[in-house]
């Protein structure tokens, strides 16, 4: 292939590294009002009476908006398709506040300093109520954190609102009970995955004016603009008709802005005072008042026989959705469909979940999505059943694993077309030296190097729900316009998309013009997420090339006097053994008098979704007398399909696994006593740097995925998944102890280290 699977750089790269103006807030224009949002310092209470009149007498104060100055319709912020599976209890404001940072009023003014003044000038009582802040004592709770009678789901998804049950689920295949019983080895184990943040670069903002028919645009830092649309119309009461949203560059995502967090605040100042508006969300209020990965406790349960056959796995899940639902119903699911699958061959698997609200700031999607946390329970108990078996614990999941041809029960039925993953296993296995090396080295009195290993699965789009559309145009001077609804958020789908393109209709890339997101003009597109976008945007691409190169070979026909089917279309020039005419002079001809603009538009749908497949392998340097764990390398083996640019699925693979590390030593959201997020800047919330995650090195197993453009899958998600696993089984292999919560910090190691030492002197 001359274009598909080459490492082309980015469309946008010289823009981006060279400063140019491409994010929100360098396009909103410097009369917008500043909008600000008085938050509550409450985790749970009833508003009793706001004062506001001080704060509109503040110089440049256009306006200040409580819950009775804004619609009452009930929305999810869930960026999802309807009918959302996420429940409808959000309002814009709302007397009820139900975590610490929730809003109370909007505050809109000429400047910062302005405004801000004004937000310290309203006076608000509240009635504080008991907050809900354990998952585990949620269900039954006496506070019942919504109560409203309005509150609407739009099928069952296992609901009981009154018990703080957000939904509820889950399928068995087989007879877990009696494979239990009938096993030699069995693992039964609890794992906690704590709440993380984004800390994507850019801050969620939004700008908002109205254009001159007094339609409402709304230009922001979005994944999901024709979702944006939808939500935004119901929420504030107008036909979707009235609104336009325009996706600009993004500066990462990571699952945050699949949730409208910023988008209705300054849309409805700009309703209110006819006025072009934005709001920036500073880095505090990105950590405290938006939406984090869920919290989740997982039990996994393993039993195998002596040989290491797995029998019975059952996982259950309890989530912790915060004080709304959004994507609660949907993000659990995934700890279970998108892990059993790996171990296809198990007799019998259970899962089974419940997903709580409490009063912490809402979970939303986080890359991963679920499968995550689910990797990180089963594939530590599965280094923990290796481990009772005495068996090297790539032998017990190469024994176990699925195969192409499967029927993957726990994966909605689906049949595996495509998968490598046993040879990612064995390529990571050399690159890592597993044989030399594991489980540890002793390098020192007092440190060791000890290696870990896990294996995931993800997906690739959302099946017979996602769709993604698309347009080519052939334009007068013989080049292309790509109009897309897939967005772009600095993964690099701008460049595979084109890449595609270029490859059906045999072209230069620079032959293929790539537009932003504007819901006016675009194509629809669900958006990026569900590692949707090389998948399902690429196969729609591939269709409309196909339907605009049929349509180039008709029209050269007609000026060539000859039958359509005799030509061929090469990319220059259109022709047979006797005539032919290039594309220039068609293009050409076919704008002036009786000419016809070529454009195709094609959608695609998947009943299916694909699984890519990865194998992490770490190796660590632990000091035994801190805890103080290092990654020194990290061998990251995938099976995306065909890799669409080797480049960008390499930095992908890369980013995945340096969040995955932050996820599994540093990160940790955490909430005091009144339900005040603890950390809400880099300074407490650590992240990685470069110095924290040692060499990372990434190889590819190439399958070809046949439902897929050139054989590709998505590769968004599964990156993240195994560092975690991977580093808590090289921890064990270090210095005995098994840690079940995340994050792996250097004190939270030292302290089972004494622990298991002291239980030991105990013994002796």
């Amino acid at each position: 292939m001359r274009i598909v699977n080459k490492g082309v750089p980015k469309l946008d790269a010289m823009a981006l590294v060279t400063g140019k103006p491409v994010y929100t807030d360098d396009l909103a224009p410097k009369n917008c009002l500043i909008v600000k949002l008085l938050r509550s310092p409450h985790a749970f209470a009833k508003i009793g009476h706001i004062d506001t009149l001080e704060a509109l007498k503040m110089p440049g104060i256009a306006c200040v908006l409580t819950h009775k100055d804004v619609p009452g319709n009930r929305f999810t912020m869930a960026g999802q398709s309807y009918p959302e599976p996420s429940p409808y209890d959000r309002l814009i404001l709302e007397r009820l506040v139900r975590y610490v940072g929730d809003p109370v009023a909007i505050v809109a003014g000429s400047t910062i300093k302005e405004v801000e003044k004004a937000l310290k000038k309203i006076q608000v009582s509240y009635e504080v109520l008991e907050p809900v802040l354990d998952p585990e004592t949620a269900l039954d709770h006496p506070s019942i954190i919504h109560p409203e009678k309005d509150y609407h789901v739009n099928f069952d998804i296992g609901n009981g609102v009154k018990k703080n049950l957000c939904c509820s689920g889950g399928f068995e295949n087989g007879d877990t009970a009696a494979q239990f019983l009938a096993a030699d080895v069995v693992v039964d184990e609890v794992y906690h995955i704590k709440a993380n943040s984004h800390a994507m670069m850019e801050t969620f903002r939004t700008y908002t004016y109205l254009d001159h028919n007094g339609r409402l645009t709304i230009v922001t830092s979005t994944q999901v603009p024709f979702h944006i649309r939808r939500i935004a119309a119901r929420a504030l009461g107008l036909p979707k008709q009235k609104i336009r949203v325009i996706k600009p560059r993004i500066g990462a995502g990571f699952g945050a802005k699949q949730t409208l967090v910023s988008e209705l605040f300054p849309a409805i100042v700009t309703l209110k005072t006819g006025k072009p508006a934005k709001i920036i969300f500073g880095r505090s209020e990105s950590f405290a008042g938006s939406t984090s990965r869920h919290e989740m406790k997982i039990r996994a349960k393993i039993g195998a026989d002596k040989q290491g056959k797995i029998l019975a796995i059952h996982l259950h899940t309890l989530s912790n959705t915060g004080a709304y639902g959004e994507h609660g119903p949907t993000t659990v699911g995934l700890s279970g469909h998108k892990t059993l699958p790996l171990y296809n061959k198990a007799t019998a698997v259970k899962f089974s979940y419940q997903v709580v609200y409490t009063n912490t700031m809402s979970a939303g999607a986080f890359r991963g999505y679920g499968a995550t946390q689910g990797t990180f329970a089963l594939e530590s108990a599965m280094n923990e059943l290796a481990a009772k078996l005495s068996m090297d614990p790539l032998t017990l999941r190469l024994k176990n694993l699925l195969e192409v041809g499967e029927t993957l029960t726990a994966y909605h039925g689906e049949k595996l077309s495509s998968c490598t993953l046993q040879a990612c296993i064995q390529k990571g296995r050399d690159m890592i030296g597993w044989e030399k090396k594991y489980p540890l080295v002793r390098i020192s009195d007092t440190k060791v190097r000890a290696l870990g290993a896990a294996i995931t699965m993800q997906g690739s789009s959302i099946p017979n729900i996602d769709m993604a559309s698309v347009e080519v145009r052939l334009q007068d001077d013989a080049y292309y316009t790509l109009m897309i609804g897939a967005t772009d958020m600095g993964t690099g789908c701008d460049t595979i998309l084109a890449q595609i393109a270029a490859q059906c209709l045999e072209c230069d890339l620079d032959k293929i013009i790539v537009n932003g997101v504007d819901t006016d003009h675009s194509p629809y597109d669900t958006g990026s997420y569900a590692s949707s976008t090389t998948f399902l945007t690429g196969t729609a691409v591939v269709k409309a090339c196909e339907h605009l190169k049929t349509k180039i070979i008709r029209e050269a026909a007609i000026r060539l006097k000859t039958d359509p089917d005799t030509l061929e279309f090469d990319g220059t020039n259109i022709f047979n053994t006797h005539k032919s005419i290039s594309l220039g002079k068609l293009a050409q001809n076919l704008v002036v008098g009786d000419g016809n603009c070529l454009t195709a538009t094609a959608s695609h749908s998947s009943p299916i979704s694909p699984p890519p497949f990865m194998a992490g392998f770490v190796e660590i340097e632990m000091d035994l007398e801190t805890g103080k764990t290092d990654v020194i390398d990290y061998v990251g083996v995938v099976d995306c399909g065909t890799p669409i640019n080797p480049n960008l699925a390499r930095i992908q693979t890369e980013g995945g696994i340096v969040q995955g590390i932050g996820m599994a030593l540093f990160e940790d959201i955490a909430y005091g006593k009144t339900g005040k997020m603890m950390n809400t800047s880099f300074m407490q919330y650590k992240i990685p740097s470069r110095l924290d995650v040692g060499d990372i090195r990434v190889d590819f197993q190439s399958s070809y995925e046949p439902a897929g453009p050139f054989g590709a899958k998505s590769i968004g998600e599964v990156v993240i998944n195994t560092p975690a696993p991977a580093i808590a089984h090289a921890i064990t292999n270090a210095c005995g102890i098994h840690l079940r919560t995340l994050p792996m910090t250097a004190e939270n190691i030292l302290m089972e280290i004494v622990k298991k030492r002291n239980q030991t002197d105990k013994k002796e």
